[in-house]
C-alpha cells in the first residue's frame, strides 16, 4: 500500500497550491480519503474529508470557504485545491485512506505560506 503525496511548496500569502496524493495497493474507490495537517509544536489536524461512495465533504472551519476537494477513482487520486492561502495554513500536509479497519497515511508534503 503507498499513498504519496506532490504539489505542496513556498507560496506567498493570498495564494494558491494544489495538493496531490496517488494511492496504490489497495482498493481506491471504497475508502474515505481525507487531508490532514501538522505544524510545527502542534496536533495532526484533520483538514478535509471527501467521502466514498457518496462523495460527500466535509472541512474544517478554518479552511471552508478557501479549501476544496476532489477525488477520480478511476485514477486512484485525489486532490485539494488550496486557494487564498494564510501563514496560518503553513504545515506538512498528509493523505490519509480508511476503509473500516483499514488506515493509511502519506508520507507527507510540506506547504509554506510566506512571504
Amino acid at each position: 500500500v503507498q499513498l504519496v503525496e506532490s504539489g505542496g511548496g513556498l507560496v506567498q500569502p493570498g495564494g494558491s497550491l494544489r495538493l496531490s496524493c496517488a494511492g496504490s495497493g489497495f482498493t481506491f474507490r471504497r475508502y474515505d480519503m481525507s487531508w490532514y495537517r501538522q505544524a510545527p509544536g502542534k496536533e495532526r489536524e484533520l483538514v478535509a474529508t471527501i467521502t466514498s461512495p457518496s462523495g460527500n465533504t466535509y472541512f474544517a472551519d478554518s479552511v471552508e470557504g478557501r479549501f476544496t476537494i476532489s477525488r477520480y477513482n478511476d485514477r486512484n487520486t485525489m486532490f485539494l485545491q488550496m486557494n487564498s492561502l494564510k501563514p496560518e495554513d503553513t504545515a506538512v500536509y498528509y493523505c490519509n485512506a480508511r476503509w473500516l479497519a483499514n488506515d493509511y497515511w502519506g508520507q507527507g508534503t510540506q506547504v509554506t505560506v510566506s512571504s
